[in-house]
């Protein structure tokens, strides 16, 4: 069907099936700050943050890097100027960021991504700092040259395609520190703080638009919200009438100009103090929502995405180790608990300047694709069942997913006996996922109880297939 630019009609477009059966997703943040790479590090610091706990002078995310700096005595400003000099502007890492590119290999990333499982790739194609990620026909106007000299969006696109995954662009709609200069220290900084001229919303349309026109993408990821002004639906009919199965997220918010003024920022302060900031407010449309180093407690109805790094931070922090990072076995526990619940994992890559990662990150990727290898049947193509989740004796802790006349536990949690407790009919066939062998079931009440074969190759979260009888 042909969409039109309004939200009744933007409304209407269904949510295609290969994003609910997607998943997996990986997440890009890439950059100038991936020189410095520099943030405050500490177990939990993500959330703490997200929760209002620390300030934006210690984030722990890097890519944030300028607006630390413009933040008089934060970590960040003392590191630059001990190690840069104070009189060395971030802008002039653009140059260095270039030379560093020329070794970056497209199809070395998109082949770690295939191996690691995700069916789609997400690239932050402009954060916050206003670099560009592709050599834009419409360049920065506060700031020449502030853009990729490759085309990096255009190779990964390719790349990633020519792997059977889908490609995404994440785009900071509403900040663009090149327009401003004020540091955002606060949440109603960070909602109020942009330029809503017309002229910067021309800017961002343009760019929006020809990220579509350029390179097809299947994904929308808008940050923060977007200017208000009237042109929002007919940049989502423009979109979806070129890619009629792709889908947009939920951070459009256009707050109204009002809230840009002095006293309109106090008043959105203190509506803000009564909100949950890890939730982004109900837009007028969205495909899915998204949800920041957190999640839900249930299986929500609305289709969502969790997004969160490897570590504690999106952009490459050169000072995370391995202390910080994420292991396999959380990864694929987060990733079985979002997708029991009816989400996607978002999982957040943070290269260096070159292209590389971390060896704890490729670590990571290489444990999901390798348990996806073995079980991703109980993954791929699930739906929520009936109940996300057991909880056993002996910390023993289960997550369910179903397709078709299959009900998949997938134990995220052993059992000290091996022996598990499922609320299904003793007359099932029940089997391991990894090696199809038959599992006895005896009746324990109105469920069954099964014992784990020993020395699985995916011990530490094995899966069990359970089909009805007959």
């Amino acid at each position: 069907m042909s969409y039109l630019p309004t939200f009744e009609s933007v409304k209407t477009h269904p949510m295609p099936g290969w994003y609910e059966d997607a998943k997996l997703g990986i997440f890009i943040h890439w950059g100038l700050y991936s020189l410095p790479a520099f943030a405050p590090r500490g177990e939990g610091y993500a959330e703490k943050m997200l929760a209002g706990e620390i300030g934006f002078a210690n984030t722990p995310y890097a890519e944030w890097y300028q607006n630390s700096l413009r933040i008089p005595g934060s970590p960040a400003q003392r590191y630059h100027n001990e190690k840069y000099g104070a009189s060395f502007g971030y802008e002039q890492f653009a140059l260095l960021f270039n030379q560093a590119l020329a070794a970056w290999k497209a199809d070395e990333m998109a082949e770690l991504f295939a191996r690691a499982g995700a069916r789609y790739v997400v690239l932050v194609s402009k954060h916050h700092d206003g670099f560009l990620m592709w050599n834009s026909r419409h360049p920065c106007p506060k700031r020449p040259a502030y853009q990729t000299k490759r085309d990096v969006a255009g190779e990964l696109t390719q790349a990633v395609s020519q792997r059977g995954m889908k490609m995404g662009f994440y785009y900071s709609s509403l900040l663009d520190w090149t327009f401003t200069r004020k540091p955002i220290t606060n949440t109603a900084e960070l909602v109020a703080a942009s330029d809503i001229r017309s002229t910067y919303r021309a800017y961002i349309s343009g760019h929006w638009r020809e990220l579509i026109e350029r390179y097809n993408p299947w994904i929308l990821w808008s940050d923060i919200g977007y200017p208000p002004g009237k042109d929002l639906p007919g940049l989502f009919a423009h979109f979806y009438n070129q890619q009629p199965e792709g889908v947009i997220n939920d951070r459009w918010l256009q707050v109204p100009a009002y809230f840009f003024n002095p006293l309109g920022r106090a008043v959105l302060k203190q509506i803000l103090k009564k909100m949950d900031t890890n939730r982004f407010p109900p837009v007028p449309h969205c495909d899915f929502l998204t949800a920041e180093y957190t999640g839900f407690d249930g299986i929500q109805h609305k289709k969502w995405e969790a997004c969160r790094g490897i570590g504690n931070s999106f952009g490459y922090n050169q000072f995370e180790g391995e202390i910080d990072y994420m292991k396999p076995e959380e990864a694929i526990r987060l990733l079985a608990d979002v997708v029991s619940k009816n989400g996607n994992l978002l999982l957040n890559v943070g290269p260096r300047p070159d292209g590389s990662l971390h060896p704890c990150q490729v670590s990571v990727l290489e444990g999901l694709g390798a348990w996806l290898q073995m079980n991703g049947e109980a993954i791929y193509g699930t739906r929520p069942w009936i109940q996300h989740k057991d909880v056993g004796v002996g910390e023993a802790e289960v997550r369910y997913t179903s397709k078709n006349e299959a009900l998949y536990a997938i134990v995220t949690r052993m059992p000290e006996n091996r022996t598990l407790s499922l609320p299904v009919d003793v007359r099932s066939n029940i089997s391991l996922l990894e090696t199809a062998q038959i599992l006895h079931a005896e009746a324990d009440g109105e469920r069954v109880r099964i014992r784990l074969p020993e020395l699985l190759a995916s011990e530490s979260i094995p899966v069990v297939k359970i089909l009805p009888k007959g």
